[in-house]
């Protein structure tokens, strides 16, 4: 079983909020991959299927973002045929639209993750950051908890869609190999607009 678990808050009032990310990652996975979210247990709304001959659970937890791992250790607990856990979560340390894959390690002060490494008393689990960017003159806790504006939502949702082929090569090849593939692609965007940008002020002060 491939356990894969978008983080958010349930509920109308948080559905389109930067904090939901995860949630949208995983309606959107469920729709490419034919699976229906329509079981209600373990605290979480999940669905079941086949990808690629491996069994795949997709889940949204219910209990809010900061009790999140009471739902994933239920789940864990309750389908104990477990191959390997992917968390997907909203990131403030990346650009609006930014996606980043990640093997263990710190948890950068998101609660979400937190709790989820309190309850598997580990922080050994594979992770999906969508970048949602840094508030400059705002509370994070209010700015996590509201909309994109427009021409952000645009972004995030182009950024929701290129999850998907790389959580089909997390699935198929491993964290590894989607990390090589996904990270240092963009990486090469970014230094390529970079390089542009910098020719053309080189060219602007001949």
């Amino acid at each position: 079983m491939y356990v894969i678990v978008g983080l958010g808050n349930p509920g109308k009032k948080y559905e389109n909020t930067k904090h939901n990310v995860g949630f949208w990652v995983i309606d959107a996975l469920a729709e490419k991959m034919g699976i229906s979210l329509d079981k209600k247990n373990c605290s979480a709304i999940s669905g079941t299927g086949i990808y690629q001959g491996k069994k795949v659970l997709l889940a949204k937890p219910q209990t809010y973002m900061n009790l999140s791992g009471e739902a994933v250790i239920q789940l864990l607990n309750y389908y104990d045929n477990l191959d390997e856990l992917l968390i997907i979560h909203d990131d403030l340390d990346l650009a609006e639209g930014v996606i980043r894959f990640k093997e263990g390690g710190g948890l950068a002060g998101h609660n979400g993750l937190k709790s989820i490494a309190h309850h598997l008393h580990s922080n050994d689990f594979d992770r999906l950051r969508v970048g949602i960017g840094r508030p400059e003159f705002q509370k994070v806790v209010n700015y996590v908890l509201e909309p994109f504006a427009k021409e952000k939502q645009e972004l995030l949702d182009e950024a929701v869609k290129a999850t998907i082929p790389g959580i089909e090569t997390w699935l198929e090849q491993g964290i590894q190999k989607a990390m090589n593939q996904f990270n240092q692609k963009k990486e090469k965007e970014k230094n390529k607009e970079e390089t542009k940008e910098n020719k053309k002020e080189t060219e602007a002060n001949e």
